[in-house]
């Protein structure tokens, strides 16, 4: 399986999988013609839950979006209708849920740093009673979200008998307002109240049959968002990974130089398990780019370098892991080392495939596709934009070298996607001889359907700036006519767990594919 994939290579139905034919879905928060964006609206994070039912997207201006599943009919046999239907062309339909303000802006005071509300990342707990946990974070501080229906109790029936109103209240609150303005003799005492308050009531032998108590109904129910745990202080350096651990009672949460380990029901206490900061902060060389847990082995995790490196260590072989059991890194061929070989070969992020044993790595230029159980190398590399390479000197002056593209893995571990710039997304077969290479741009689709979602309070924040799409204009274009339009990009995609269906971020668009 070790060998190179071009990009730009044309896909043929080549091995015993055929080529999927990938057809736009949704679009939720679509920009019309010539509609500038708000950076504070741009989305930062994608992540779906294990069942796939739900999906949350966090943007830059510390807001969580939730969508839920629609187009399941049986929930006891979802599964296999499902499949039914995707066959007859069926897809998968997704709503708004709800949303809620995850992060505020912050000024750290002592350090003179402003904190960003920004959700760097989100990642879904296990869900209990009902009800629906995550984790999302900035660059700070992490919090610990239920989000749970609860029903608005109305009243529907008040206790006042009309019959008996005199003038603009009761006789009860009239009474009240009698003993109130009246001076009671002898200190006010029992007696003589209770002898006031006989000359106003006069109680029937049975008691009063009017007087009735107030009926409350509950027929509505609302989406209530609730904050359970702050885990903060904890990281000096930016916030860049959290994950939950398979136990679902851990997690962890990575910055550039440190790792630490966190129980969920303990929001002031974590353990530090990996830290790489040096004595002496003229010797370092590297930083931690991406973490996270294996799927199904609590005791292990990975984490990626800037130097191109992938480290697994093992939570039995001490307190602190600042050892690996295994490292993962490709050798760089003699004579190809260049001002831009250590930029580039940085990896944006890891996953872990449904099966524990794959990892998924982006660097700038390619995708790579490690197995746990072979160190020597990664089993397939996937060229995403080969193209661009002649382009590395105007990408490092306009810092586009350094954007970080996120990957995904599909839930039968048969193929891989990553995003590019011009809004494009890559799709890669990743099985013993196969060429599937598919392209696709998540704006440009004739037979789109737009779904409306609720619109969002206003931001007012005084550094606000814009972001104004691209139109007509073209930088230049390579052979193939790809675009280098490097204002549109899309960083964030996430695969459904179980079906051939990709969740991409495009600005502040969300856009659903299926195949």
């Amino acid at each position: 399986m070790n060998g190179c994939r071009d990009a730009d290579s044309v896909a043929s139905p080549a091995g015993p999988h055929p080529l999927l034919e990938w057809k736009f879905s949704q679009v939720f928060g679509e920009r019309t013609a010539g509609e500038e964006v708000q950076e504070v609206d741009i989305i930062s994070a994608i992540e779906f839950d294990k069942t796939g039912d739900h999906l949350a997207t966090g943007d830059r201006g510390g807001r969580v979006v939730l969508f839920e599943r629609t187009d399941a009919r049986d929930h006891g046999h979802r599964r296999d209708l499902e499949r039914l239907d995707y066959s007859i062309g069926r897809h998968p339909e997704f709503r708004y849920k709800t949303e809620f303000q995850s992060h505020e802006p912050e000024f750290d005071y002592l350090k003179s740093l402003e904190i960003e509300e920004k959700i760097n990342k989100i990642s879904w707990c296990q869900t209990a009673n009902g009800a629906l946990f995550l984790l999302s974070t900035n660059d700070k501080t992490i919090k610990f979200w239920k989000i749970q229906e609860k029903k608005v109790k109305k009243m529907s029936e008040m206790n006042v008998d009309s019959a008996r109103v005199l003038g603009n209240g009761s006789i009860a609150s009239s009474s009240i307002s009698t003993i109130s303005n009246t001076h009671l003799p002898n200190g006010g005492c029992s007696g003589r109240l209770d002898s006031y308050l006989s000359n106003d009531f006069i109680f029937p032998p049975g008691g009063i049959p009017s007087l009735r108590l107030p009926v409350i109904s509950s027929h509505e129910t609302s989406l209530v968002a609730r904050c359970r745990r702050i885990y903060a202080h904890a990281h000096d350096y930016h916030i860049n990974s959290i994950s939950n651990n398979s136990d679902g009672e851990t997690f962890i949460s990575a910055d550039d130089l440190r790792i630490n380990l966190w129980n969920l029901e303990i929001s002031n206490q974590s353990f530090n398990i990996v830290d790489v900061k040096p004595s002496n902060m003229e010797d370092l060389t590297e930083v931690i780019t991406s973490a996270e847990f294996h799927p199904t082995h609590c005791n292990t995790l990975a984490y990626s370098s800037s130097k191109g490196s992938i480290r697994l260590i093992d939570l039995r072989q001490s307190a602190l892991c600042d050892n690996h059991s295994k490292l993962f890194e490709e050798q760089e061929a003699p004579g190809s080392r260049s001002f831009f070989t250590e930029i580039i070969a940085s990896i944006s992020d890891i996953k872990f495939g449904k099966d524990g044993r794959h990892i998924l790595s982006r660097d700038y230029m390619t995708l790579k596709l490690w197995d746990i159980n072979m160190d020597s190398g990664p089993v397939a590399t996937f060229q995403v934009h080969e193209y661009l390479r002649p382009k590395l000197c105007d990408l490092y002056e306009n810092d586009s070298i350094f954007d970080k593209f996120e990957c995904c893995l599909s839930g039968d571990g048969l193929r891989v996607a990553t995003g590019s710039y011009s809004n494009l997304f890559r799709v890669f077969g990743c099985i013993p001889g196969s060429n599937e290479a598919t392209t696709l741009e998540a704006s440009k689709n004739p037979m789109r359907r737009q779904v409306q979602t609720p619109s969002r309070p206003s931001r007012s924040l005084s550094t606000l700036t814009r972001v104004v799409r691209r139109g007509t204009e073209n930088p230049g274009a390579d052979a193939n006519g790809n675009a280098y339009d490097f204002t549109t990009k899309l960083l964030h995609l996430a695969w459904h767990p179980s079906e051939n269906s990709i969740a991409c971020a495009a600005a502040n668009s969300l856009y659903m594919y299926y195949a």
